[in-house]
C-alpha cells in the first residue's frame, strides 16, 4: 500500500500513544498486508523531534525517497512510528519545507513561547495549560532578580508532577536535580552554553549572559525529560512486542530498526521489549541518537558496579548496531551533557566544546557513539559507505561529513536527510 504523502511503497504506518499501546487498525494493517506485497526486508523508522503525524510523514518521505534507486532488486517495506514527542519550533530542520516546519527564527521576536511552541508544550503536559501561561509570561516580562527564576524553576517543576521518573539508560534511577536545584545558577549555566553555541569565538567584554536566556532551555529540558521517557517505553512495551507478533505472522520477513534522536532510544528499547524466542531485527541504524552513550555497557567506567540498561542487547540483532554521530550536533554536544551533569545522570544524557570540559560520563551517542563496549568498531562514513561495515556487534560511524549543518541551539542535530544515511541503513541491513 502506498500512503497519498509518502515517495515509497508499500508503507505503512504504526501509531503508538505514551504507554506504548499501537492503534488496532494500523498493526492488523501491517500483519495482514506485509506477506502479500513480498516483503524480505522491512525498514522501521521512529522520529525524535516531531509530535505530530504530518511531520512525521514529511520525514519518512525525504529520508526514505532514495531506497528504491538505491536498491532496486530489493523487496522492501517500510514503516515509519508515530509516537507522541514535541519540538521547540526553534529548533530548526535543514532542508524541511517551511510549510511543514517554521522557525522561531522566521517569527516576530516576541513572545518567548510562539504559538507552534505553546500547543506542543500542551500536548505534552496535558491539564497544566495555567502553569504553561505563567511560564509564557515569566520568559517574556524577564523580571530582575531571582524571584523570577525560582517561581519559574517551580513552575517547570511543576510540570513534571505526576508525570513520574523517566526510566535511566543504567540499570538505577536518578531524581532529575536539574529540576530541583537552585534555578537562578541552573539557568546562568544554560545561558552560558547558549552563549557559546551562538559565538563559539567567545562573549569577552560584551558582560555576562542573562539568565533568562537559559530559562527557556530549562524548560525545554523538561520537555526531553518526558520525551526521553516515553520514547523508552514506547520502544520496550509497544514496538517491541508488535515486532515479536510480526515475526510469528510473518517469520520470513528481515526487520531494519532506523530511529533519529529520542527514536533512537525509542528503537533500541525495544529490543529490550522483544519476546525471547524470536531474532526478526536484522540491523539497527541510530542517527543522532538522544540518549547515554553507556547505554549498551555491561559495566560503567566509572563505576563498574553498574551497567547499562541495554547490556547484551545488541546480541538480540542478527547483525550490527550502526551508531551514526556527528560533532557537530550542539543538542548532544552541549546542552544535554550540561543537563546530564546538573541532573547527576550519567545514565541518560548526551557529550563539543562544554563535552570536552565535562568528560565522557556525560556523553551521549550521537555525538561520539557507543562506549564502554569491547570490540566495537570505528569507521568514517566513506568507509562505512565502501563496505567495510561489521557484520555483527557494535559500529561508531564519524557522520560529520554529512551531518554538519543547523544553528543554534540544536546544531546538526536534525540534519540527516542525505543519501548517504539511507546508504548506511543499506549496508547495515545487507540489503541489495
Amino acid at each position: 500500500m502506498a500512503d497519498p504523502g509518502t515517495s515509497v511503497s508499500p508503507y505503512w504506518e504504526l501509531t503508538f500513544d505514551a504507554s506504548g499501546d499501537v492503534d488496532p487498525p494500523e498493526r492488523d494493517r501491517l500483519l495482514a498486508q506485509v506477506t502479500d506485497h513480498g516483503v524480505r526486508d522491512l525498514v522501521v523508522f521512529a522520529h525524535g523531534w516531531n509530535e505530530d503525524r504530518s511531520a512525521a510523514t514529511a520525514l519518512y518521505r525525504r529520508f526514505f525517497a532514495p531506497f528504491p534507486t538505491l536498491a532496486p532488486g530489493a523487496r522492501l517495506g517500510y514503516v515509519g512510528v508515530v509516537w507522541p514527542s514535541m519540538r521547540f519550533s526553534d529548533e530548526p530542520i535543514p532542508d524541511f519545507p517551511k510549510s511543514v516546519v517554521a522557525t522561531e527564527a522566521e517569527a516576530a521576536p516576541a513572545p518567548a513561547l510562539d504559538k507552534e511552541t505553546r500547543r506542543a508544550l500542551l500536548t505534552a503536559f496535558p491539564d497544566r495549560a495555567t502553569a504553561l501561561d505563567q511560564l509564557a509570561r515569566l520568559l517574556d516580562e524577564r523580571p530582575d532578580g531571582e524571584a523570577g527564576l525560582t517561581t519559574f524553576g517551580r513552575l517547570v517543576r511543576l510540570l513534571l508532577d505526576g508525570a513520574g521518573p523517566a526510566a535511566g539508560d543504567t540499570d538505577e534511577q536518578g531524581e532529575p536535580a536539574v529540576f530541583t536545584e537552585e534555578p537562578a545558577t541552573v539557568c546562568a549555566e544554560f545561558a552560558d552554553a547558549l552563549a557559546a553555541v551562538a559565538d563559539p569565538a567567545g562573549t569577552e567584554g560584551f558582560g555576562l549572559p542573562n539568565p533568562w536566556e537559559g530559562a527557556k532551555e530549562l524548560l525545554r529540558q523538561a520537555a526531553y525529560y518526558q520525551m526521553k521517557g516515553r520514547a523508552g517505553t514506547v520502544g520496550e512495551h509497544g514496538l517491541g512486542p508488535l515486532l515479536g507478533t510480526l515475526a510469528a505472522t510473518a517469520p520470513g520477513v528481515r526487520v531494519h530498526l532506523v530511529g533519529h534522536s529520542f527514536g533512537g532510544r525509542l528503537v533500541s528499547f525495544a529490543l529490550r521489549g522483544l519476546p525471547d524466542e524470536v531474532r526478526p531485527v536484522k540491523s539497527v541504524t541510530l542517527l543522532e541518537a538522544a540518549f547515554s552513550h553507556y547505554a549498551f555497557a555491561e559495566r560503567l567506567p566509572d563505576d563498574p558496579q553498574r551497567s547499562g540498561a541495554l547490556k547484551g542487547q545488541q546480541g538480540r540483532v542478527d547483525g550490527p548496531v550502526v551508531c551514526c554521530h556527528s560533532r557537530f550536533d550542539a543538542a548532544l554536544g552541549t546542552f544535554y551533557p550540561l543537563a546530564s551533569r546538573l541532573a547527576g545522570d550519567d545514565r541518560s544524557c548526551l557529550g563539543n566544546e562544554i563535552a570536552a570540559v565535562l568528560g565522557p560520563r556525560w556523553g551521549a551517542m550521537g555525538h561520539d557513539g557507543v562506549q564502554a563496549v569491547p570490540g566495537t568498531a570505528r569507521l568514517d562514513l566513506a568507509g562505512a559507505l565502501a563496505g567495510r561495515l561489521p557484520a555483527s556487534g557494535c559500529v561508531n560511524v564519524d557522520a560529520a561529513a554529512v551531518v554538519r549543518r543547523g544553528g543554534p541551539p540544536a546544531g546538526a542535530h536534525s540534519d540527516i536527510l542525505h543519501p548517504e544515511l539511507a546508504r548506511v541503513v543499506l549496508a547495515a541491513g545487507r540489503i541489495a
